[in-house]
């Protein structure tokens, strides 16, 4: 095997032990800017830029994604957005 095959099979086999999983938010016509700002900055720990910029790329192209992390990380987090009135699933 040559040394391109070696690493290519080992970044293959680092990006499967580091499966991240995304909270993906989606667009609704219910909840106001300020509602998913403050939410993104509460449960995802966002800045108010990136909250901002979260809320407008979801008005604009209907989702985002707003969190990447582990599973377990992201599982209370998705449900704290959901019990806020947001639209958001993980993938």
């Amino acid at each position: 095997m040559g040394t391109k095959e070696k690493i290519s099979e080992d970044l293959l086999l680092v990006e499967e032990v580091v499966k991240q999983n995304e909270i993906v938010l989606f667009n609704d016509d219910v909840n106001t800017f300020d509602h998913v700002i403050e939410t993104l900055m509460d449960v995802c720990e966002h800045t108010p830029e990136q909250a901002e910029q979260c809320s407008l790329i979801v008005h604009y192209n209907g989702k985002c994604t707003v969190k990447t992390g582990e599973y377990d990380d992201l599982k209370p987090r998705c449900s704290r957005l959901l019990k806020a009135g947001l639209s958001a699933e993980i993938v």
